[in-house]
């Protein structure tokens, strides 16, 4: 955080440091805590409800929530197009409308968790969120306008604008011409059944279901299609799996699978630590995936050493909603430590152990939730 000492360093001096692992055993900083204190998670015990209120639904906000006006708001389609467009909101009312229940999950979930840890955001597993968007499908637009036989992406813009490890930029994602042509991919104008709020996109964003929330452009104003992979900084340098500092690494895509548990019992305030009475309890989570749809859950007490299956909910949400599932356990006093793992349909299990890369991103290793059972 800038102090006054910084007020003597040269005005050319950088306002965005390069990214950076944190020392051994180096607490979380101000700055970090800045990020934790605008960018929130949700409540686990909000994973009782199928689709996630709007204020509980975790938020990651890059730069500033731009002020936007829905009524003179407009989108624009170019690049190699035929027939470059421009439409109104009210215009993309006027189009076909479709609701769709869709997890959102931060590529940075977990973050935190990381030894070394990443500098950055410091999620720990509470970046996530399903909720119900409505809007219009973006492929009958992108073919309306008419895509060039040789288009390589699609680049979105949003209003939002600031700097990142010295770049200026507006935040832009692309989407290769076959992501972006996938009928379940959203121009939304609506969250749960009311207009966005400022926080979530207002007055559009980009819902693309099975990615990672960095995808999932907000504010955005620009749709443009290129002949070329597009290179832009959240492309080509942030959202990436690399191991060290100079690996190129391969881009961050589709949700890796996740179970969490719904912690059971009462927490501490300061620790949250849980607290349970004996006897026969129901655990229960959600889990999803954005590669293919969830098969099954298991769950352990003893912190790993056995593993037991779960039952799913039947899946009544479509493909990329999270599901139920709930385990039947009757503790006696003493302390626990729970996980749970889902395994998806193309054979993509949780690891127990961390999957670490420089950026922490897609770190779907199992949550712990420590368990102390006491007697009535």
């Amino acid at each position: 955080m800038t102090t006054v000492d910084d007020l003597d360093r040269p005005a050319t001096a950088e306002v965005s440091g390069p990214s950076r692992l944190a020392e051994r055993g180096e607490g979380i900083s101000g700055e970090e805590l800045q990020l934790a204190a605008r960018n929130h998670g949700i409540p686990l015990e909000a994973l009782r409800y199928d689709v996630t209120p709007a204020g509980l639904h975790y938020l990651l906000i890059h730069y500033d929530i731009p002020e936007l006006d829905g009524a003179t708001h407009a989108l624009t389609v170019d690049g190699v197009v035929d027939r470059p467009l421009t439409l109104s909101l009210a215009e993309l009312r006027e189009r076909p409308r479709v609701t769709r229940r869709v997890t959102l999950e931060c590529a940075g979930n977990g973050r935190a968790l990381l030894d070394p840890r990443p500098v950055s955001q410091p999620w720990l597993v509470e970046a996530v969120g399903n909720a119900e968007w409505t809007g219009t499908p973006l492929a009958p637009l992108l073919r309306e306008a008419g895509i060039s036989a040789d288009a390589v992406d699609v680049v979105f813009t949003g209003a939002d604008h600031g700097i990142e490890r010295g770049v200026e930029q507006d935040y832009q994602r692309a989407l290769p011409v076959a992501e972006a042509l996938r009928e379940e991919v959203l121009l939304a104008y609506e969250m749960n059944g009311a207009p966005l709020l400022p926080q979530h996109g207002a007055p559009l964003r980009l819902i693309v279901p099975g990615w990672y929330g960095m995808a999932h452009v907000k504010w955005l104003h620009s749709i443009s299609v290129l002949t070329e992979t597009f290179e832009g900084y959240q492309n080509a340098q942030a959202y990436r799996l690399r191991q060290s500092a100079d690996d190129p690494g391969v881009p961050v895509t589709r949700i890796e699978p996740r179970a969490l548990v719904r912690p059971p019992g009462f927490p501490d305030f300061m620790s949250r630590a849980r607290v349970l009475r004996p006897g026969p309890c129901t655990l229960d989570g959600r889990a999803w995936s954005g590669h293919a749809p969830v098969v099954s859950v298991e769950v352990t007490t003893d912190g790993g050493e056995t593993w037991a299956p779960a039952t799913l909910d039947e899946p009544t949400d479509g493909d990329f909603a999270w599901r139920r599932w709930r385990y039947e356990w009757s503790p006696q006093p003493g302390r626990y430590l729970l996980s749970a793992r889902a395994t998806d349909a193309s054979g993509r299990t949780q690891p127990v152990e961390q999957p670490w890369n420089r950026g922490g991103f897609a770190n779907n290793m199992v949550q712990r939730v420590a368990v102390t059972v006491v007697p009535e």
